[in-house]
């Protein structure tokens, strides 16, 4: 199912008019859509694993790779995981008219900062349908209406999982427009959607650079990027060499098709020797691709670990496949300089038992996630805390990082008087 250009602007309108409603819902019917939502994902598994079977089946004939695949998977487990994703937003704590500061001026005005709303999210993302869920439950808590332009590949399963989730408004008594998904069509509904200045507040765009960067040259409206994920770990010569293999074989392999996967593992070149080969073979055995710097190259091949040399543009690639590029690097200054030049500022990690290097490291790196001895993939809404997120922020301006609750939040000033006149 496509949608016309022409339809685009009342999909847009109609979330407009839902968001003033739920800008002032209270908390307890906010939780209420939540948990109602939560049990009609569960009650629907039947249909929604049906439905994603489908997608799965139609990307697989068109030849998309594993990587691909895995994202766009659903089964038991991550259904079962999305529903709680939306459970554990209804536990956290309501940003909507949060006190961030106050304070009194002099001529005795009282002073406040109060969070609200930014009133209609528009969501742009490709193959994973979680995050039609996880952006729901996001938007409704924080009071933003969302809409949600899954990619054709998962339309089947994001149409189920809308309705899965309308159900749950409707019988809270929220307005079922608050959550839209919008069926995949043309480049030209889209152009509309990211030219509804006053209609649309926001546009979070999840997917591949191209995406991102055709959203990011033809909206009018602000767009929150994040472009690639081109994340590393850095292996220190002071680092527990047992530790560093555990985390670059989670950090590459636990989910290789997703942003926080590592993409480029350096090494200090005094400890390469030791740890290449322990590390090689180990990723080797979770079917990894190493493409090293001839120093790299040279060490694995000694090792009879497989290896290909790398070219150049394999560093500050995303591969979002089980494909790793790796360095030797001669120290910390080295890693550094690498990093500021191939690192797309998402998620970096340092491997090493010294306290002041990794103290210069979470200092120097300027990255959304910086990690000292733990895995790229915490880099997540849900493993810092913040319930699902809703997308993870390299541009800096208004959230960097993962977006949860408080980043979908603007806040106004509320100034209280007893009759002041300037």
């Amino acid at each position: 199912m496509t949608v016309a250009k022409e339809d685009v602007r009342s999909l847009a309108e109609t979330a407009k008019a839902a968001s003033r409603v739920l800008a002032i819902a209270p908390t307890e019917q906010k939780d209420a859509a939540l948990r109602s939502m939560a049990r009609h994902l569960r009650a629907a598994a039947p249909a929604l694993l049906a439905a994603n079977a489908e997608d799965v089946a139609a990307a697989r004939a068109a030849g998309k790779n594993a990587a691909f695949v895995d994202r766009l998977l659903l089964d038991a487990s991550r259904l079962e995981a999305m529903a709680r994703a939306v459970e554990a937003v209804a536990d956290l704590k309501d940003p909507v008219g949060e006190v961030t500061e106050h304070w009194k001026r002099p001529n005795g005005l009282q002073v406040s900062k109060v969070r609200l709303p930014l009133g209609v999210v528009l969501m742009i993302y490709e193959s994973r349908p979680n995050v039609t869920s996880d952006a729901a439950a996001l938007c409704l808590k924080s009071g933003n209406a969302v809409l949600l332009r899954g990619g054709s590949e998962s339309a089947r399963s994001n149409q189920a999982i809308s309705a899965a989730l309308s159900t749950g408004l409707r019988e809270a008594g929220l307005p079922e427009r608050c959550v839209q998904v919008v069926p995949a069509g043309e480049h030209e509904s889209l152009l509309e959607l990211l030219k509804l200045e006053g209609l649309i507040d926001l546009c979070i765009p999840r997917g591949g650079e191209g995406l991102i960067r055709f959203v990011a040259e033809n909206a009018r409206i602000p767009v929150v990027k994040h472009y690639k994920g081109v994340c590393h770990v850095y292996v220190h010569e002071a680092a527990d060499l047992d530790m560093a293999t555990r985390i670059t074989v989670n950090a590459k392999a636990s989910r290789p098709g997703v942003c926080n996967a590592a993409e480029c593992l350096l090494v200090d070149r005094a400890v390469a020797e030791r740890f290449l080969p322990e590390v090689g073979r180990a990723l080797a055995d979770k079917k990894v691709e190493l493409r090293g710097c001839p120093t790299a190259v040279a060490v694995l091949s000694r090792a009879g670990v497989p290896v290909k040399p790398a070219a150049e543009d394999d560093f500050g690639r995303e591969f979002l496949d089980l494909i790793l590029a790796v360095r030797v690097v001669k120290d910390v200054d080295a890693a550094l300089a690498h990093i500021a030049r191939y690192g797309s500022e998402h998620t970096e990690a340092i491997v090493t038992q010294d306290k002041e290097v990794a103290a210069r490291f979470t200092r120097e790196v300027t990255a959304s996630g910086v990690m000292w001895n733990a895995s790229t993939r915490f880099n997540d809404g849900g493993e810092l805390g913040l319930g699902a997120e809703i997308g993870i922020s390299t541009s800096r301006l208004h959230a960097f990082g993962p977006m949860g609750l408080r980043e979908l939040t603007s806040q106004k000033y509320v100034v209280h008087g007893r009759g002041q006149v300037r």
